[in-house]
């Protein structure tokens, strides 16, 4: 069994920052492919960001591609998504998930464990 728990959300203005955690515990051997989803009102829940532990890589969605970071520290078991740039068209409610699977893409039926979400608001 897997327990994640995100933190860090909260209102950001536009053109500010935030940055979540997710918090992995449990049975985990590492925190390879774990990755971050966004459910907005009334629209389905989106792959926002993910790390491939097999060789490092990320993906990021084409909607925060050069303005979101995600990173790991292998140490803690946690997860960061550093949101830059940050848009009204941001909030959500934002997911930590992890998956056992060596994916190479995001594929939400996949990830097995999920957090319980943490809002975030973008507004003036």
């Amino acid at each position: 069994q897997v327990q994640l728990v995100e933190s860090g959300g909260g209102l950001g203005q536009p053109g500010g920052s935030l940055r979540l955690s997710c918090a992995a515990s449990g049975n985990i051997f590492s925190i390879d492919y774990m990755g971050w989803y966004r459910q907005a009102p009334g629209k389905e829940r989106e792959g926002v960001s993910c790390i491939f532990g097999h060789d490092g890589s990320t993906y990021y969605a084409d909607s925060v591609k050069g303005r979101f970071t995600i990173s790991s520290d292998d140490a803690k078991n946690t997860v960061y998504l550093q949101m830059n740039s940050l848009k009204p068209e941001d909030t959500a409610v934002y997911y930590c998930a992890r998956t056992p699977f060596s994916i190479t893409t995001m594929v939400t039926s996949l990830f097995g464990s999920w957090g319980q979400g943490t809002q975030v608001t973008v507004s003036s």
